[in-house]
């Protein structure tokens, strides 16, 4: 009893120093601060998962639950859940949530956007979910087919604001074309867009890209700056899905993803490190990380590695390959890693260029991640990142200047 009450104690301990050294407040925690300014007197639904919590780890869910004056009539549940407990990818039902008793409206699942019935017992919908700062995370696609429905009924949209952990200054990739929308490219956005949650909101809200104009309210965070890491908030993180980790793991999901789009090598996840592998039985890892080295990628170094993935791409398999680093977030070019690596796959290995030996049929995903069906010709003609980068590039900066104006940090 005295060893496992030491142990408690001092996790107590550990956590409370954590919690008070927190120097950024998320929007859940001005909007309390704030006696609910707002909720008041009004019937809400919120969107979250288990990555809406306060600095203290307590759940949005709850904090609005017992919030006098406010009334949570509603919750409805993004890819994985509003408690986390579907797997990625699978379908969520509507479902009555253990703890509050209220109601949970699936919008990952027969439909992907609130319908009419379902906003019928709210005034205000809150959204309070962790992001990853990429595109094809599809929590802001969810915030975003919110907001037009809510527009759409006459209803008011809140967003509690948090954190990018990619960084609100890293902007890469073209904007989705014709032909390539989806779930994961949902809005005209680069891959990596530099706008925490609330401002992407006032962005595709203002813009016009939503088409009508919902009444939206954006509660800011306090002490947030746009050069922050994540570490620097002083925050806790909360995985926002299975294989996001650690706030590190949201500077490798877009330096990996859309490769992974086509299941022929792994990136890791199925191993310990999601996101920042490239491995398969017939790379040889102390050669691929030798000429990775070779290119001096600004702001990234790579070991090799050797593994046997316990589930998804290579299961079972010993593979070998390399492992990412990123040593300098600003300068590293994070979407244009997976390229290089297939490039210098194929100088390498001529008889394993990626897209000769990928199942055709992840092309169109493979496009549709992209936000362009010219990425993938302009790349494979020669197996040339050069060939691409221009195209690539071609929105950041016109993206930079339109979504300046609605930076609410400095």
């Amino acid at each position: 009893m005295r060893h496992i009450s030491t142990i408690n104690l001092l996790a107590f301990a550990v956590f409370a120093v954590f919690a008070a050294g927190a120097q950024v407040k998320p929007g859940i925690e001005v909007l309390r601060d704030n006696n609910f300014e707002g909720l008041q007197g009004k019937r809400v639904g919120l969107i979250t998962n288990p990555s809406g919590v306060d600095n203290k780890l307590q759940s949005t869910v709850d904090i609005l639950a017992n919030a006098p004056g406010v009334k949570l009539t509603a919750l409805y549940g993004p890819e994985h859940g509003v408690r986390g407990n579907i797997h990625a990818g699978d379908l969520v039902g509507n479902s009555v949530d253990e703890a509050t008793g209220v109601p949970v409206y699936s919008i990952y699942g027969k439909t992907r956007k609130p319908t009419p019935d379902m906003l019928n017992d709210i005034d205000v919908m809150v959204y309070d979910i962790q992001d990853n700062g990429c595109r094809s995370f599809t929590f802001i696609s969810t915030m975003g087919l919110a907001m037009q429905a809510c527009a759409e009924q006459g209803k008011q949209f809140m967003v509690l604001d948090r954190p990018n952990p990619v960084g609100a200054n890293k902007i890469e990739g073209n904007l989705v074309e014709d032909g390539c929308y989806s779930f994961v490219s949902q809005f005209p956005i680069p891959y990596l867009y530099g706008l925490t949650p609330g401002e992407l909101a006032r962005y595709l809200n203002d813009e016009g890209i939503l088409g009508k104009k919902v009444d939206l309210t954006v509660v800011p965070m306090e002490g947030y700056r746009r050069d922050m890491s994540f570490r620097d908030t002083g925050m806790p993180w909360v995985l926002p899905s299975p294989h996001i980790p650690t706030p590190e793991s949201s500077l490798y999901y877009p330096m990996s993803g859309i490769l992974g789009e086509l299941y022929c090598i792994s990136i890791g996840v199925g191993y310990t490190e999601p996101f920042k592998l490239f491995c398969a039985e017939w790379i040889d890892a102390q050669a691929l990380a030798k000429a990775m080295n070779e290119l001096n990628i600004p702001g990234m170094m790579f070991r090799p590695i050797y593994i046997k993935p316990f589930y998804s791409t290579g299961k079972g398999e010993n593979l070998q390959g390399i492992e990412a680093y990123v040593t300098d977030v600003d300068r590293a070019p994070l979407t244009l890693i997976q390229f290089y690596v297939m490039q210098e796959l194929a100088r390498m290995y001529p008889d394993h260029k990626i897209f000769d030996i990928a199942d055709s049929k992840r092309f169109n995903m493979f496009d549709k991640v992209v936000g362009s069906k010219n990425i993938r010709p302009l790349f494979t003609k020669n197996y040339k990142v050069a060939d691409m980068i221009p195209y690539w590039n071609k929105d950041v900066e016109p993206f930079r200047a339109a979504s300046g104006k609605y930076y609410l940090y400095k």
